[in-house]
């Protein structure tokens, strides 16, 4: 019991699936959370069975050979209200697929499954960020954007079990076109995929060709970038990952003012794999949001703070769901 995630019945696992990758790990009831299996994710103009062969790996791997008690999928998708089915999912091949159901059966074990930001609400609510708190935010930034509203201490699910979906409200009227089919939608502006198609825009620039260390680190190809290089880079000072990062963190804090002036919350948490960047990321955003939201001056303004699991809230969450329903 090296790792605190035995259990009499085997060990629970939670998996998050997003746009680019698939993470699992043993979860602890305390959240403790084992060696991270990952895998790249096969896309989403593929076999809904290649997606499947992914997550199979992952949790194989994360078990390290241990019985299993129970899997909790975090789907980067619209998951229905009876947590049965992957409604649609912008970056994955889900179409209306009795998800849950398929992988028990390919598994022969319980499975509990959500959409990924309501798990990684689930995980800063119970042990993390907001434990604190009744009326919280959740954003997470990846590839896209997902989100959840937590309120009076209750995750707000909707009639559909869809709500939450904020990366796919338009911002910018006959915008960026987005995979969700629609235009202009805010995770163009602000994620993960939006952060590496600014400093690459950028990096076509005769004024940054060659001067950037992005430049360095991708050996002059712009095609080469990929966001944990900009990450690097920014760290590091460069000039270029540093306006990339301004330019998204700002686009962030101008979706949450919106969010928050419908919701009013006390508190807004910022998860997925961008949010490991934290300062670079947040200090834009709260400086947008202080600028962006209706009668700042005249009422409380939530803090912004980064999920306490950062990118691994939705394993934590999908583990908790599985425990909790399995």
């Amino acid at each position: 019991m090296a790792d605190g995630t035995d259990t009499p019945a085997g060990v629970y696992i939670g998996v998050d699936i997003g746009g680019t990758k698939v993470m699992a790990a043993t979860v602890s009831e305390e959240g403790e959370v084992g060696p991270i299996a990952r895998r790249t994710t096969p896309g989403r103009r593929v076999e809904v069975e290649l997606v499947e062969d992914a997550l199979t790996e992952a949790i194989e791997e994360a078990a390290a050979g241990r019985p299993i008690a129970a899997v909790g999928i975090a789907a980067a998708g619209f998951v229905d209200a009876d947590g049965e089915r992957v409604m649609f999912a912008p970056h994955l091949p889900w179409r209306d697929d009795p998800t849950r159901s398929r992988l028990e059966t390919r598994w022969g074990l319980p499975v509990a499954l959500d959409n990924d930001a309501n798990c990684a609400a689930r995980a800063e609510i119970a042990l993390g960020a907001a434990r604190a708190a009744r009326d919280v935010l959740m954003v997470t930034m990846g590839t896209g954007i997902g989100g959840a509203v937590v309120l009076g201490g209750t995750l707000l699910r909707g009639r559909n079990g869809m709500a939450g979906e904020f990366g796919h409200m338009q911002v910018v009227p006959d915008g960026r076109g987005c995979e969700c089919g629609g235009e202009g939608c805010w995770e163009q502006y602000s994620s993960g995929n939006a952060l590496v198609r600014y400093a690459r825009g950028r990096m076509w620039h005769e004024s940054y060709a060659g001067t950037t260390l992005l430049a360095e680190l991708t050996g002059g190809d712009p095609h080469a970038l990929t966001g944990p290089m900009v990450t690097a880079a920014a760290e590091r000072g460069d000039s270029l990952a540093l306006q990339a990062f301004e330019e998204v963190g700002e686009w962030l804090g101008i979706g949450i003012a919106n969010l928050v002036a419908a919701f009013d919350p006390e508190l807004v948490v910022v998860g997925g794999g961008v949010s490991a960047a934290d300062g670079l990321l947040l200090a834009p955003a709260r400086s947008a949001l202080e600028q962006s939201l209706v009668g700042a001056a005249h009422r409380i303004v939530p803090p912004v703070v980064r999920a306490h699991f950062g990118p691994e809230a939705g394993v934590v969450g999908a583990a908790a769901l599985a425990r909790a329903v399995c």
